[in-house]
């Protein structure tokens, strides 16, 4: 059996969004540039897309810009904010995905801005008092860029509540959006998100395609030179087929997000209760009242598992992500625990769930974990 709880990673292509891409993969396969039938009528499919997805979070279609990944959307809002729009300060977090703290620390290297980190608590949710501290320090023009949903943790930082004291002292407002975008309705205008970055593949989409949203009055210049793609912000040849599967994988999560929610939460739960009742002193990273449905990070006591448990996990048909990487059957720990002052002798695991998985892959894994822990 193969049970797949890796779903913060990657998640699986929805049979009826691979459905939607398979002309456009196969027949429909006119550059969308080009001014014939066949082009034209994939321009026309993308421009569809951008309007169904502009839809969903309350935007214009002309502030979506279709991109290759959640990593573009984020190095572009980030380095042109800098560039383009007079920003000489970033404020974010030690514990945001490396494509934000990476390029936060490349543009501080390079000179062009200063750097601060807001606190975070000890499930890595944003201190807003601090936030409001640093915001109040300076007149610099300011850059706030804070994730929605921590991608190992699963903690959730208040959207709404960060776009006001933004807006309060005039930084723009930039969030990782990648772990909840299908998962939660957001309304960027009423979070007064400035830039939000998004990945097909974490909502049953295709890899390989994302969006940013920009809004209106952002003047950006060019990220790609070329062709003048993405109404000159990203010159490349559009990636239809992927495009239209993420259109249509946003449509089904919504669809029945109320739904799913319950059934993903129920599965979490129940893995939550069985480990309990294997490990006495298991514990869970996760804030009590504002944590995502769909990731428990899981932490074991000390000498439970080896090095390799990964790989015997993985042998058993399991996969799951580590609060550590393992390279070579040596564990690595985590840069977002290490910060967070996790005991970093423990193993921590991380579970995460999507629509596809059932009742009968959590208790093959927890059938797997209790054989392990008696033999």
């Amino acid at each position: 059996m193969k049970v797949y709880l890796d779903n913060a990673a990657s998640t699986m292509l929805h049979p009826e969004a691979l459905e939607a891409m398979l002309p456009f993969l196969q027949n429909n396969f006119g550059n969308p540039s080009s001014i014939h039938s066949f082009g034209r009528g994939n321009k026309a499919a993308i421009e569809f897309s951008r309007k169904n997805i502009a839809k969903k979070f309350n935007v214009k279609p002309n502030e979506i810009y279709f991109c290759s990944s959640g990593t573009e959307a984020n190095n572009i809002a980030l380095k042109l904010a800098v560039r383009d729009l007079g920003v000489t300060r970033i404020i974010t977090t030690n514990i945001e995905h490396k494509c934000v703290l990476n390029t936060s620390l490349y543009l501080e290297k390079q000179g062009k801005i200063q750097l601060a980190f807001v606190r975070t608590n000890q499930f890595g949710q944003a201190d807003l008092s601090h936030l409001e501290e640093l915001l109040a320090q300076q007149s610099n023009k300011t850059l706030v860029s804070l994730m929605h949903i921590q991608n190992e943790l699963g903690s959730i930082n208040d959207l709404v509540k960060i776009g006001q004291l933004c807006e309060v002292y005039e930084a723009l407002f930039h969030s990782d959006t990648v772990q909840s975008i299908g998962h939660y309705h957001i309304d960027f205008e009423a979070a007064k998100l400035d830039f939000v970055s998004a990945s097909a593949h974490k909502f049953n989409g295709p890899l390989g395609v994302g969006f940013l949203y920009k809004r209106t009055g952002l003047g950006l210049d060019s990220w790609l030179h070329g062709g003048g793609h993405e109404r000159n912000l990203r010159s490349s040849t559009e990636n239809v087929p992927g495009i239209i599967g993420m259109s249509k994988a946003l449509d089904l999560a919504y669809e029945s997000l109320d739904t799913d929610f319950k059934t993903i939460l129920n599965l979490k739960n129940r893995l939550k209760e069985g480990l309990q009742s294997i490990f006495k002193e298991v514990v869970f990273n996760e804030a009590p009242d504002s944590s995502t449905y769909t990731i428990l990070s899981t932490s074991f006591p000390k000498d439970t598992f080896q090095d390799t448990f990964l790989i015997e996990l993985d042998l058993a048909g399991i996969a799951v992500s580590a609060g550590s990487a393992c390279a070579s059957g040596a564990a690595i720990a985590s840069p977002v625990l290490t910060y967070l002052n996790f005991d970093l002798k423990q193993t921590t695991l991380r579970f995460s769930f999507s629509i596809f998985n059932t009742l009968e892959d959590i208790n093959y894994v927890l059938d797997f974990l209790k054989k392990f822990k008696s033999s």
